[in-house]
């Protein structure tokens, strides 16, 4: 009988082994780490409907922000991120990436909000360190001063000759969010970004 070989799970960057760059003591202005196997949820309907507000809101204990460039923090460390006038990427843990679908398919039913995983779709990496202001500014034209680009503020935006999400998660360090197939470009941009300060690689 034949056996079947279950798809395995890649990150966009497995070939980088960056679990591996982990372990080396390395001391580096930036600091990289992957967030490898995230939830990432697109969620999609009119920001005043009411039934669909109360139902994200039940599922995720945050209703989707209305406000541009705007993010809420939910349950479970989960975050809504508003993307577009009628669209909101959810970002959470991988481990959460079931349940999170089917809680939101579940209290969107007679709503019109819609949602569809796009996990695989993208790579995520978190960057910090005292030199992440200076390789943001090397990577992109939108303005990353504080004023500008305070904690919870999301845009769109270009990051080196890519696009990417951008998310400022706190004072000290930035979601950038890319496409699967920017990932390895945007690896490589960042290493060359950040040769000046160094580079560390998280676990």
């Amino acid at each position: 009988m034949t056996q079947l070989t279950l798809p395995r799970a890649e990150s966009p960057l497995h070939h980088a082994d960056l679990p591996a760059l982990a372990g080396q003591d390395q001391k580096g202005g930036l600091i990289l780490r992957e967030e490898r196997f995230s939830a990432l949820v697109i969620l999609r309907g009119p920001d005043d409907d009411p039934g669909m507000r109360a139902g994200v809101e039940g599922a995720l204990g945050a209703a989707p922000p209305t406000e541009p460039c705007s993010s809420v923090l939910g349950d479970d460390g989960t975050r809504l991120l508003r993307i577009t006038p009628d669209e909101w990427l959810v970002f959470g843990p991988g481990t959460q990436r079931q349940d999170l679908m089917s809680r939101l398919r579940s209290a969107l039913q007679g709503t019109p909000g819609r949602v569809v995983d796009v996990s695989s779709g993208y790579a995520c990496l978190h960057l910090s360190g005292e030199a992440l202001a200076d390789v943001l500014k090397k990577s992109t034209s939108y303005d990353v001063h504080m004023r500008n680009f305070p904690p919870g503020k999301v845009v769109g935006t270009t990051f080196g000759k890519g696009q990417a999400y951008m998310l400022r998660t706190d004072a000290d360090s930035v979601l950038v969010i890319v496409r699967r197939s920017f990932a390895d470009y945007t690896w490589l941009w960042l290493q060359a970004a950040a040769e000046e300060y160094g580079l560390s690689i998280a676990g």
